[in-house]
């Protein structure tokens, strides 16, 4: 990344590998209740605890205070003034800003998260001119709060430090994880709340947005040539090395910095955010700050963050994994944070899972040599494959059950079960209950591919192959209807613009749809959908259509999916478009001079390095949502492998 700076208010990720992050803004001033320093995930990957939210920090300069953070504070008060001082901002290898203080003066600040590890390090050194007296402060600011919470000042915090080798550790709260400090600097215990800080991200969503924040002490060094540093971890980090904290971050800086430039790429770099630990195994976190590991984004990004990446270890161990988890042919949606019972309410999960195990095994066999895989898992994964399809055409929850016309029905009132999944209340905004087109795509897709080692699924393959086309076909809107049987009424249909018919020429390993028809489907989806970043979810000609996403919690959830862009939809629009132009080499450069450009340049708009959850309908697309999205990122990274090839 250019050190030039990008928008104040951008955003930088940290991951640990466990769940757990460290994240902010350009600027340093924490918009979100989500930033924060030591965010770990006490039961990984879920349980994320904020420990750790911030620092103050200023310089002295011949007794004159020089702020090198900014806060603010509510009801708009921004203090100090540090970003004013803020000239360059790089994240290569991590987040690292530059602020100059003046008379040649320039001080470097890092931090980074180590990979496999609750530990998060900072470090500031001085670049250029050296004054003869400059003392370094730093306060942390300290919660200990689940990460979706806000914290308050309260009787029961506990400001206490326990110094033990060269250590400082607090435990505000005796339920939560300590915080060990480890520096080169001296500590002096002084405690104080600091109050009222403002997250306008959260104030513009309608959400709590006010904090208490703890600080015990400060950190303070007469800094020089040699870096000041400050190691923050949720984990007891051993005994003391020599040379204190500078030999302890010199360790982790070196360990960190060789794995990250193994990745070939930032892009790379980023995916590797969203694979994280669970139990023994791998699962992927379906976004950061809020999101935990869910089955529909698991599979769906698995293909571009693990096998467009060349990571089969990860999508085998993943896959594997989720492999025991069919329950009546469903897999669950999502893991909930805190050990309930998964939740078992999507139709489409079970067959992305499919569409990833096929896509999986076409990876291992591309490889030169083939990648081996046991006997005994490849079992686990065509016996998965059989207990979906099976409970799929038997029936299973939900009204979930393969029609007479081998089509796949679902849904009841009061439940959402494709991607398209806002509910206010009872109020499920786009319920789509009957034939959902991409259910069916999915539906024939993972027929298809279950027949390749089970002729029981062949013949009802091609039954739903055959009525597929003529019941969907749409000729006076120029592509498919978005829902058939509507609410399980034979010839009822719906047919609102929407993004779902893609899936009949793109973004599937079979092409249900070729000819003039899949031309005239990519055309119009080109014309009613695409922005810059992904397709609208509803075309703006369609009475629900809503152009922009904000206000409060049922405006931005009504509006989610009627107009709101996804950019995860990019990567089947762009494989559609090439697939009806025969994938040909002048095709591929067209596609990568026009819809590459836009997307390079979001990496530098929201999440940095990163593509967002969804964006307005209308231009100029503001990113909205969760700012660092597994199946953008994947999606992505599987376009760029399709328009590599």
């Amino acid at each position: 990344m250019s050190t030039t700076l990008p928008p104040l208010e951008a955003e930088w990720l940290e991951p640990d590998g466990l769940g757990g992050f460290a994240s902010g803004t350009v600027s340093g001033v924490r918009t979100r209740r989500y930033h924060g320093l030591l965010l770990p995930a006490t039961m990984p990957p879920a349980g994320r605890t904020i420990l750790v939210n911030g620092v103050e920090a200023w310089i002295e300069l011949s007794h004159i205070p020089f702020a090198i953070s900014s806060q603010h504070y509510h009801p708009d008060v921004l203090y100090p003034d540090g970003a004013t001082r803020l000239t360059s901002f790089r994240l290569d290898p991590w987040p690292t800003w530059t602020f100059e203080l003046g008379e040649g003066i320039t001080i470097e600040q890092e931090l980074f998260a180590v990979h496999g590890s609750q530990i998060v390090v900072l470090a500031w050194k001085l670049i250029g001119a050296v004054p003869l007296q400059a003392t370094l402060r730093v306060r942390p600011l300290l919660s200990g709060r689940d990460f979706h919470a806000t914290h308050h000042e309260n009787s029961a915090f506990q400001f206490g430090p326990l110094e033990k080798s060269g250590k400082v550790i607090w435990r505000p709260y005796s339920a939560l994880p300590s915080v060990e400090a480890r520096s080169n600097g001296i500590y002096h215990h002084d405690p104080c709340w600091y109050r009222n800080f403002l997250y306008v991200e959260e104030q513009r969503r309608g959400l709590d947005c006010v904090e208490d924040l703890g600080s015990p002490g400060l950190f303070e060094w007469e800094i020089s040539t040699e870096p000041a540093v400050l190691v923050f971890s949720a984990q007891s980090t051993g005994a003391n090395h020599s040379g204190g904290g500078l030999h302890f971050y010199e360790s982790l800086r070196e360990q960190e910095r060789s794995r990250r430039y193994r990745f070939s790429s930032a892009q790379q770099l980023a995916a590797d955010a969203y694979i994280v630990k669970r139990g023994e195994g791998r699962t992927i976190i379906a976004g950061y700050p809020w999101f935990g590991d869910w089955g529909r984004d698991t599979f769906i990004a698995l293909r571009g963050l693990c096998l467009a990446s060349n990571r089969l270890k990860d999508a085998h161990q993943i896959l594997v994994q989720w492999s025991g988890a069919v329950s009546e042919g469903m897999l669950p949606n999502r893991f909930p944070d805190h050990g309930e019972t998964p939740e078992y309410n999507s139709v489409d999960s079970s067959l992305w899972y499919i569409i990833a195990v096929h896509d999986y095994w076409r990876s291992r066999q591309s490889q030169s040599p083939a990648v081996p895989l046991s006997h005994a898992d490849d079992q686990k994964l065509e016996q998965a494959i059989d207990e979906i399809l099976a409970g799929y055409a038997h029936g299973t929850r939900f009204g979930i059950k393969m029609d007479t016309d081998g089509l796949l029905s679902c849904g009841e009132p009061g439940v959402q079960l494709t991607w398209m999944d806002a509910k206010v209340g009872d109020w499920v905004v786009t319920p789509r209950i009957g034939k959902p087109v991409e259910v069916q795509a999915l539906w024939l897709n993972a027929l298809w591919i279950g027949a390749r080692f089970s002729s029981r699924w062949k013949e009802l393959f091609e039954k739903g192959k055959a009525n597929f086309e003529n019941r969907f076909w749409n000729e006076a809107g120029g592509g498919l209807f978005d829902v058939t049987d509507c609410n399980h009424e034979a010839g009822m249909n719906d047919p609102s613009i929407r993004p779902n018919q893609i899936f009949a020429v793109g973004g599937l390993p079979l092409q249900l749809i070729d000819g003039r028809r899949a031309n005239r489907i990519v055309a119009t989806v080109e014309t009613s959908l695409l922005t810059r970043v992904g397709l609208r979810s509803l075309a703006p000609t369609e009475p629900a259509y809503v152009p922009r996403y904000e206000g409060e919690v049922l405006q931005r959830d009504g509006g989610y999916h009627q107009g709101t862009v996804w950019p995860w939809l990019i990567g089947p629009f762009v494989e559609a478009w090439l697939r009806v132009r025969q994938n040909t080499l002048e095709a591929k450069a067209e596609a990568s001079a026009r819809f590459l450009p836009p997307l390079l340049e979001h990496l530098r708009e929201a999440g940095l390095n990163h593509i967002s959850e969804i964006a307005d309908g209308e231009p100029p697309q503001r990113p909205r949502g969760c700012p660092f999205q597994a199946w953008s990122m994947g999606e992505f990274l599987r376009l760029l492998s399709i328009l590599s090839k």
